[in-house]
């Protein structure tokens, strides 16, 4: 069975730091990573990663800020988030894919999505 469990949101002032966590189970997913989507506003991709290599793909918008990792030996996925900004309030969501994906920050056709975890930045 396919999930996604996502944990690590919260509240915190502009300028600190958050590390959301993904927890997968059922297959080992070639592509993982992380969206975003804010009230009235399109999903958007933050960042990716692919199991092999490890090679990582960034939005401009998180790009020096934000670091994707994963723990391939324990199936999960991480995002360390420094120099929070208030426009980086939103549900971040988990996604993998079983595909090593050319354009892994749209969100067409991933396999599985987690259920979402709310980050808060005030300023």
């Amino acid at each position: 069975q396919v999930q996604l469990v996502e944990s690590g949101g919260g509240s915190v002032q502009a300028g600190g730091s958050l590390r959301l966590s993904c927890a997968a189970s059922g297959y080992t997913y070639k592509t993982m990573a992380w969206f975003r989507q804010a009230p009235g506003k399109e999903r958007e991709g933050v960042a990716a990663i692919y199991s092999r290599g490890g090679s990582t793909v960034y939005a401009d918008s998180v790009k020096d800020r934000f670091i994707i990792s994963r723990d391939n030996a324990d199936n999960t996925l991480y995002l360390q988030m420094n120099s929070l900004k208030p426009d980086d309030t939103a549900m971040y969501y988990c996604a993998a894919d079983l595909r090593d994906r050319p354009s892994p920050l749209s969100a067409l056709g991933y396999n599985a999505w987690g259920q979402g975890t709310q980050v808060t930045v005030s300023s």
